[in-house]
């Protein structure tokens, strides 16, 4: 099946009565290289992982950009089995019909087979607004949060919204 197009995704968004607002940029391929991208655009950022579990479960972890997480501990707090590895270049195209460095939550849609659990982050959704790659990584689309929700519920994805562990703090070296 074609996997949806930036624009094909922001009609269903539109066709759900969801308002999204585009900003389009150059290709921005990690967190760090979107900076300059994101102090012009409101909002929460988002950074992505689309990781498996021992067997072959698929997960979509979207968290604030800036959020620590710890992988080791992550797959006890969404229910994976063990630990937790990143999926494939193939995998992430197959599944979701994104290209690494384009990962976005509303990359679901394309899952219509329903092998991929979403997964937001709590401190994702503390802010009104959150900010995702429309399936290309050349352009942000921000959506209000519970507009967000209202869209992965409608592509059969009822996320798990959870606080996701964050890497235990360095003790200084004098403790």
């Amino acid at each position: 099946m074609a996997h949806l197009s930036p624009r094909e995704l922001l009609d269903r968004l539109s066709s759900l009565g969801i308002k999204t607002e585009t900003v389009e940029h150059a290709p921005v391929f990690t967190v760090a290289e979107s900076a300059s991208v994101k102090e012009h655009i409101p909002g929460a950022h988002s950074k992505n992982l689309f990781v498996k579990d021992k067997k072959g479960r698929f997960f979509l972890i979207s968290a604030k950009h800036d959020t620590a997480i710890d992988l080791k501990r992550t797959h006890e707090a969404i229910g994976a089995s063990g630990r937790l590895s990143f999926g494939s270049a193939e995998q992430l195209r197959a599944l979701l019909g994104v290209e690494p460095g384009s990962v976005t939550a509303f990359a679901v849609a394309n899952d219509t087979d329903g092998r991929v659990t979403m997964v937001l982050d709590a401190n994702l959704m503390e802010h009104e607004r959150v900010n995702f790659h429309p399936l290309v990584n050349s352009m942000t689309t921000g959506i209000s949060r519970e507009d967000l929700v209202t869209f992965l519920r409608a592509t059969g994805h009822d996320p798990l919204i959870l606080r996701l562990p964050e890497p235990p703090a360095e003790l200084p070296d004098d403790a």
